[in-house]
């Protein structure tokens, strides 16, 4: 498992990708695959640096696993700000035309449906939400 600890800033946001991204390359992941991945890490990793610490700035943490005897990845975001689990919000409604939809929701539902899994936990003052993707 590879770990890295950064300020939850938009422009820490390269390091983090980097990181995931030397590793799925170093498993040969597919580069939809990769690409999917990354998305879905810029979408909580910006969400994480825009709303978890209300205006300051505190730390993320990211851990990313390859398992190559499953074939797949699980990148883990960790932070200490306010409690948040984005999996309880309930998804949009899509089928609604953009303006009569309510705000919000629809970068977490394009996450969900573009991992194999999402597990999110509040664990000693942390919000814990990890991410698990066949490669």
């Amino acid at each position: 498992m590879k770990e890295l600890t950064v300020e939850a800033k938009r422009e820490n946001l390269l390091l983090v990708q980097a990181l995931i991204d030397e590793e799925l390359e170093a498993a040969d992941c597919p580069m939809a695959t990769q690409i999917a991945i990354d998305v879905a890490v810029e979408e909580l990793f910006v969400n994480i640096a825009s709303y978890a610490y209300e205006g300051k700035s505190g730390p993320a943490t990211v851990q990313v696993s390859v398992h190559e005897d499953q074939k797949s990845a699980e990148i883990t975001l960790i932070d200490s700000g306010k409690q948040y689990d984005p999996l309880a919000k309930p998804d949009p409604d899509v089928t609604l035309a953009a303006k009569d939809r309510t705000k919000g929701g629809l970068g977490i539902f394009m996450v969900k449906n573009s991992m194999d899994d999402m597990k999110y936990e509040y664990k000693d003052g942390k919000n814990i939400l990890t991410l698990k993707k066949r490669i």
